[in-house]
């Protein structure tokens, strides 16, 4: 599939709908929330299609019910509302249950971080990597392009667990024609081996740290990026063998940092390693964003611009 450019939401909805004729134990629940792309698989497969409207906690309860049936479930709506509208429902029934029992609940969550850009803080998503992390039992999974989506269909099919998938809601470029299972099982790939600095991204901000790598290396300076794509079963003996040939890693989310996130996952494996790589952690601070306008001048009203990335990297 030339997946270029499309977005994320289409491709993994596309992708599993061709999954959905062979596999008989699939079904799709939203909260009201559609796409060109659902509308083939409603229409199609209408008898495993159930829309609970606008009511995401409902829409976990009716999924786990689904879920504690054998079935593969994949509860969809926008990132915000199906973490934070009904986050006791995820912890109550999905988490703690699943400690007791394999339950295949995957939630899949459109418009992380800032991809919904003009309309303001209710639809901006900077908390989920940090709440949904909080919670034992529940894989997250914050995908860079939609070669990942497309191999996380098959890994949510197959592996009977939780997992929780944010992905933006813009179309974005392809980064992985065909990224291997080993680094999916992984949770993480080295795109570009640097230096003396590695940038740590998740999400669209890897489209950015590869921005920022391409620029200065016409200036010869050698810069690492890293793309953690698993925010939860990152394998972190591995990921410390990448990251201990640096001096210096610098972290790029679209989320609040200093709350849980990438930075804090990272954090603590150099903690837990007594690692002296020194680190630093760029994302959003300590406010919501009230400004409007694109994508870029938000990042560059929060310090999360290229300029502010390579003023980082000269500095570490």
């Amino acid at each position: 599939m030339n997946a270029a450019m499309k977005t994320m939401r289409d491709v993994f909805i596309e992708t599993l709908f061709h999954r959905m004729h062979k596999d008989k134990s699939i079904f799709f629940v939203c909260a009201d929330f559609g796409s060109p792309k659902l509308d083939a698989l409603r229409q199609k497969f209408s008898d495993r299609f159930v829309n609970v409207g606008i009511a995401e906690q409902n829409l976990i309860n009716v999924s786990v019910g689904l879920a504690l049936e054998r079935y593969a479930v994949y509860a969809y709506a926008i990132a915000p509302f199906i973490t934070m509208r009904c986050y006791e429902q995820i912890r109550t029934n999905i988490s703690i249950y699943a400690q007791l029992r394999d339950v295949n609940i995957n939630l899949i969550g459109v418009g992380a971080g800032l991809s919904y850009d003009v309309s303001g803080p209710t639809h901006h998503c900077l908390e989920d990597i940090s709440i949904m992390r909080t919670l034992p039992n529940i894989e997250v999974f914050s995908p860079c392009d939609c070669g990942t989506v497309e191999k996380l269909v098959d890994y949510s099919i197959k592996v009977r667990r939780p997992k929780y998938m944010r992905l933006d809601s813009k179309p974005v470029p392809l980064i992985y024609d065909n990224l291997s299972q080993t680094a999916l099982q992984n949770g993480f790939f080295e795109i570009i081996k640097g230096e003396a600095v590695a940038l740590v991204s998740t999400g669209y901000m890897t489209h950015k740290a590869l921005s920022v790598a391409h620029k200065l290396a016409q200036d010869n300076i050698s810069v690492g990026v890293i793309d953690a794509f698993s925010l939860k079963t990152l394998n972190e003996h591995l990921f410390y063998e990448t990251i201990e040939q640096y001096q210096s890693v610098i972290t790029l989310e679209e989320a609040f940092i200093n709350k849980g996130g990438l930075d804090a996952l990272v954090s603590d494996i150099l903690h837990r390693k007594h690692s002296d790589i020194r680190l630093i952690t760029m994302g959003i601070g300590d406010a919501h964003v009230f400004n409007i306008g694109s994508r870029e001048h938000l990042h560059k009203m929060n310090n999360l611009d290229e300029e502010s990335i390579i003023n980082n990297i000269r500095g570490a």
